[in-house]
């Protein structure tokens, strides 16, 4: 059964998917739930229950940047449908900075820690693809 380490903030979990079921931490939810997941790099954005989880994929030998820079970009092909923020905004963990819209679904962007806003590089009504820069914290 394929295995990998997802960190979300400063937790990580253990995830292994086999034959279309998906184990985190070695449980199974209840009740079958659907999710859609995109995967752009070592990025992992999960929308399950009206909200998106960014992870970020864990590799052995590999150092944790100790940077609190973050660029937020877009996980797939998306309208930016409201910004929430400017440059120089503190934000807290969990705000929500900007809403996308993809596939008939809200797609809330979350700060991922408290930081700063450095950068708002969108606005209401862009046309975002997969990887483009939305916000830079620091």
């Amino acid at each position: 059964m394929p295995r990998v380490t997802l960190r979300n903030g400063d937790r990580d979990f253990q995830v292994d998917v086999e034959s279309g079921r998906v184990l985190v931490d070695g449980d199974e939810s209840e009740a079958p739930r659907r999710a859609l997941a995109v995967a752009v790099g070592e990025e992992r954005w999960v929308f399950l229950d009206g909200e998106v989880h960014t992870f970020e994929v864990q590799r052995a030998g590999r150092r944790r940047s100790t940077s609190h820079h973050a660029s937020l970009s877009a996980p797939m092909p998306a309208t930016v449908r409201r910004v929430n923020v400017e440059a120089g905004a503190r934000v807290a963990k969990g705000d929500t900075l900007l809403i996308l819209e993809a596939m008939k679904m809200e797609l809330p962007v979350r700060a991922p820690a408290d930081a700063v806003v450095t950068a708002v590089s969108c606005r209401a009504g862009d046309l975002v693809q997969p990887g483009a820069p939305l916000v830079e914290l620091e």
